[in-house]
Parts: structure tokens; sequence; C-alpha cells
């Protein structure tokens, strides 16, 4: 018979073990595939270990976003009804689009990953915007009204010409982060890309308001709305497998890996070292 005296202790290291494994701040030592998909991140050499001490802040990001950019999507395409510019969700967008998203993405900072913090930065910014230009007292339409008034001035040709070129900016900017994001994985790439189109219809509708094409405007909002829940769609995929890999869930979700096809840079570089070293050693030979 073995020792009584060793079988506590057996339990004790096979309960930390279980412990161990399904902290979400030990998810930085799964393979890089998995670490992309959690991050929204390239994996990188960050100094320190803060990662073994934090949790992961992208899934709370990711949440901050479909919950504000879901029922807004719906409100575009004037679902059941919904309309208003999303007017009735104005809290939502700021609190959980805007504020959970800049502070997810100073978590982001905290951590290192520079690609994501962008993102959360730039997104979380956008819905704080587009809450706050909903509400009278910030006068966005003032400058436009020959009158000061804010609503009216919202109707105005000027108005809709100059924050066309705002959406115009960000189809530009999320245009290099879906570049950027050909180094994690096909979910979120396809995300990002599906977002390009999102913005640039907002901005083709805002314009052909401008010129009083009323019709026009409309169909582009409802593709807009319609891009944009096409969207919500695959970051409540990605958020629903971040949460699972979170929880050491059993069950592991498919998100194309693509870092294995795009090499970064000193991966490259470290390749052209080794075949050079190789065919050194050939040519010594």
């Amino acid at each position: 018979m073995g020792d009584p005296k060793g079988t506590p202790l057996d339990h004790l290291n096979s309960r930390e073990d279980v412990l161990r494994r399904v902290q979400t701040a030990d998810s930085v030592f799964l393979p890089r595939e998995v670490f992309e998909a959690l991050y929204l991140n390239p994996e990188r050499n960050v100094p320190g270990d803060l990662r073994k001490k934090f949790g992961n802040p992208t899934p709370a990001c990711l949440i901050g976003f479909v919950i504000a950019a879901t029922p807004y999507a719906c409100a575009n395409m004037g679902w059941r009804g919904a309309g208003g510019a999303g007017g009735a969700i104005i809290p939502t967008m700021i609190f959980f689009g805007g504020v959970l998203q800049v502070l997810g993405a100073i978590g982001e900072w905290i951590l290192g990953n520079t690609f994501s913090m962008c993102l959360f930065f730039t997104y979380g910014t956008f819905w704080i915007v587009a809450g706050t230009q909903l509400i009278p007292w910030f006068g966005v339409g003032v400058q436009y009204s020959p009158g000061g008034s804010n609503l009216q001035g919202m109707t105005e040709p000027s108005y809709y010409a100059t924050f066309g070129f705002y959406y115009l900016s960000l189809a530009l900017l999320t245009t290099i982060f879906t570049v950027c994001a050909l180094r994690t994985n096909i979910v979120f790439f396809c995300a990002l890309f599906t977002l390009v189109f999102s913005f640039a219809c907002g901005a083709g509708a805002f314009w052909n308001l401008a010129l009083g094409n009323v019709h026009a405007g409309e169909r582009l909002t409802v593709a807009a709305g319609a891009f944009t829940f096409a969207l919500t769609a695959m970051v409540w995929y990605v958020l629903a497998v971040q949460l699972l890999e979170a929880v050491d869930f059993p069950i592991t979700l498919p998100v194309g890996d693509l870092s294995r096809y795009i090499k970064g840079k000193k991966e490259r570089e470290q390749l052209v070292k080794e075949r050079m070293r190789g065919g050194g050693a050939t040519a010594a030979e």
C-alpha cells in the first residue's frame, strides 16, 4: 500500500492544475493561432509578465461593440419600425459602445497589444461620437442653421456633406486595419472588410442627402445597416470563441488562422538567415 500522507497532497496538486488551466490570464501560453484569436492581435514578444496577472480585456470590448452595433444596424434597416438614427439607444452607444471599449483599449495598452488597442480606441470613440451627436446639448447642427437651430442645421446640405467626409475617413482607417488583420484570422479579417463597406455606404448616404437625393440616401443607409448587421454576426462569433476559450470549454470553434500563411517581417528575416546558414553548411560539406 502507498503512503496515505501523499494522497491529500496529490489531490491538492491536481486541483491546482485544474484551476490553473481555467484562468483566462494563462491563455497567453496557448499556441499562436489561439493567442491571435483571443487578443485579435499578432503575437509579439512583449517584455514583462502582465498577461499572467491580468485578464484578457478583448471580450469585454467585443461585448460593448455588439451590444451597441446590433440594434443600431437594425435601426438603420428599419426593422420592426425601428429608426430615428438609433436615438433610443443613445446611452447604449455611449456606455456600451464607447466607455466599455475605451476601458478595454486601456487594458490592451497595458498588456502591450498595440493593434487591438488602436481598434478599440477608434471604434469606442466612434460610438461616443455617434451618441453625443444625437444629444441637442452638443449643438452639432447650430453652425449650419441660419437661425441657430440645432435640429434644422442637422438637415442642411452642408452638414450632410461635411459628415460624409468623417465616414470616408473611418472607411480609409478601417481599410488599413483590414490589411493588418491579415496577420490574425479569417473571421476577424472578414468582419473588418465588411465594416469598410458599411462606412463607405454611410459616406455615400450623407453625400446623396446633401445633393437632395433622398431616396438614394435612404437606400444607402439601409445598405450600411445591412453590412453592419453582417459585421455583428461575425463579431458575435468571435466573442463566443473567446469566452469558450476563457473557461477552457472542451469545444473550440474555428476562426481560420492566417498567421501561418502570412509571416511577420522578423519571422521572414529569421527564415532567410536559417536558409543562408543551411546553404553555407551544405557548401562547406
